[in-house]
């Protein structure tokens, strides 16, 4: 059966998520904003939001908000929940003085439990609408986990979210995502009702120090990926190249954050979101599939060199 969203369409409040601890709501003079259809063939640009794509009335995908300009742009978008599936700390309270609820729920780039697509489809049913779901970069796990979860609500079928998730550019290499979106099948009202409510503002990271392990293993990965030419190692047959760049560059982005980062010096940090860029520029080469191998060996070795200098300044 299809599932009906509360309020999907509703208009925005004046309110932040705790009813209990009113903020005063930023207001906007500048006029509302219109969203894509969720017929349009090519994902739009806004102000402060990027790769924005409609997949059904209400449920919008795309990237993360960049600064006030773009919660501006959600607010004049008449989005009322924002849920975030990136590993970064989302901006809770920059989202409340909008008007706006945050959801936390992050998935990987290889795809999600079905514990997790069950948690957002929920957050998507029962949560105030129109919802904005954003990853990163809003082309992967955005459209990934909005395509699943559209599909367990009975808002659109299989093949309706795979052709949307082509839309927000989700490259063919992250088979994970697309398989959850092919594979998804409408849920009973009754099975996300009898789910616990989980909808964190923000899910807390594991920690610097099994961040570091992590990034350590997904560098050791690229290295063997390399090894058999870019593809998955005969090994290591799991590992799809795309999904590992897009891991380590999350986890240095996120390291960043750390609130044991803050005590270092602030070349530290500049570090990691260095070496996230070079990474990120691996991912789209990877994504791509056209790059010559040479330029990609380039990019990781950098990566590893900056490394290297950076365990011997601040870890060795």
């Amino acid at each position: 059966m299809q599932l009906r969203l509360r309020h999907l369409l509703a208009l925005p409040v004046l309110v932040g998520a705790c009813a209990q601890h009113p903020v005063a709501v930023k207001t906007t003079s500048l006029p509302p904003l219109e969203a894509p259809a969720a017929t349009a063939e090519k994902p739009v640009d806004l102000p402060g939001i990027h790769n924005l794509v409609t997949y059904a009335p209400g449920l919008y995908s795309g990237s993360v908000p960049e600064g006030d300009e773009g919660l501006e742009t959600l607010q004049r978008l008449g989005i009322r929940t924002v849920l975030s599936v990136d590993g970064a700390t989302p901006d809770v309270e920059g989202a409340q003085a909008r008007g706006m609820r945050y959801v936390h729920l992050p998935i990987g780039y290889d795809g999600m439990e079905r514990e997790r697509a069950l948690e957002i489809a929920k957050a998507l049913h029962e949560l105030p609408g129109p919802i904005y779901v954003h990853c990163h970069h809003g082309k992967h796990r955005s459209a990934g986990a909005l395509g699943t979860a559209a599909v367990m609500l009975g808002l659109i079928d299989n093949e309706q979210a795979v052709a949307r998730m082509k839309v927000s550019g989700t490259a063919p290499n992250y088979q994970g995502l697309y398989a959850c979106a092919a594979q998804a099948r409408p849920v009973d009202a009754s099975v996300l009702a009898s789910l616990p409510e989980h909808f964190p503002s923000v899910t807390q990271p594991d920690g610097l120090v099994d961040a570091m392990v992590q990034i350590d293993e997904a560098n050791d990965e690229l290295k063997a990926i390399e090894k058999a030419g870019w593809s998955a190692p005969k090994s290591h047959p799991d590992l799809a190249p795309v999904s590992v760049a897009g891991r380590l560059a999350d986890l240095l982005r996120n390291s960043a954050e750390d609130q044991n980062v803050a005590a270092q010096p602030a070349e530290f940090r500049d570090w990691l979101l260095a070496d996230a860029k070079k990474v990120e520029a691996l991912e789209s080469a990877l994504a791509r599939g056209d790059a010559p191998a040479a330029e990609m060996g380039e990019l990781l070795k950098a990566v590893q060199q900056s490394c290297k200098e950076c365990h011997s300044k601040y870890r060795d």
